[in-house]
């Protein structure tokens, strides 16, 4: 029985990594979409996302029944737990790169309102954090967990640094521009969001490995 419940989680997290990857990838391509403002690009990222949620679906059920046929505790438990919450919070990063994608179908046939900077600063931020996340819960790493968390401020505020440019300089400035400027202003807040669900995913596993919640105790991290 334990040979067959430690296989089954072994598939559990191989499952993991296969979504990981999958978001990983939805991520980049969505942010290649915005560089190059490409409609093929952008729609191929909405159409990649059901392959995503079908795999979130995969690993509920998984997690589900390994709860119901082996009833596990302690260390187990807290692994399929967080799994799951995992596997949402990547299906939430994958919807995320979908709201990107269709930011870039808004502003495909328009010129770009200004050069990007400091986007493409928190893309690769995000991308970061996320990939991080995933190592720290692969590899148990509690120490990467707790990098990916505190780098969640620098995403703050590079949010806020595209959000004061584009209303300071442009739309209070120009009203025209505001259906262009709206659209960067959604893509910064999407990309400041996958930062606070890569910052989720740390945080489970640093519960998973120690028992230890930190959500809202930022005292734990130092």
């Amino acid at each position: 029985m334990t040979r067959y419940f430690d296989d089954e989680l072994l598939e559990l997290n191989k499952k993991i990594l296969e979504m990981s990857a999958e978001v990983e990838t939805t991520i980049a391509n969505s942010i290649k979409a915005l560089r190059e403002l490409s409609r093929e690009k952008a729609e191929a990222v909405i159409k990649d996302d059901d392959r995503i949620d079908q795999i979130d679906l995969e690993i509920e059920e998984k997690c589900l029944s390994l709860i119901a046929l082996y009833q596990p505790a302690a260390t187990d438990l807290r692994f399929i737990v967080m799994s799951m919450k995992i596997a949402t919070d990547l299906e939430r990063i994958a919807d995320l790169a979908v709201d990107i994608a269709q930011r870039v179908l808004e502003m495909a046939d328009k010129p770009l309102l200004k050069p990007l900077i400091d986007i493409p600063k928190l893309a690769t931020l995000a991308q970061g954090m996320v990939r991080d996340a995933i190592n720290s819960f692969v590899n148990k790493d509690t120490e990467l967990a707790r990098s990916v968390i505190l780098r969640d401020n620098e995403a703050d505020e590079l949010r806020n640094l595209v959000q004061s440019e584009l209303i300071n300089d442009y739309m209070s400035k120009d009203p025209s521009t505001a259906p262009r400027a709206v659209a960067l202003l959604l893509v910064a807040r999407h990309l400041e969001r996958i930062c606070d669900h890569a910052t989720n995913i740390a945080e489970d596993v640093i519960y998973m490995v120690e028992a230890m919640q930190v959500r809202h105790h930022p005292e734990t991290l130092k």
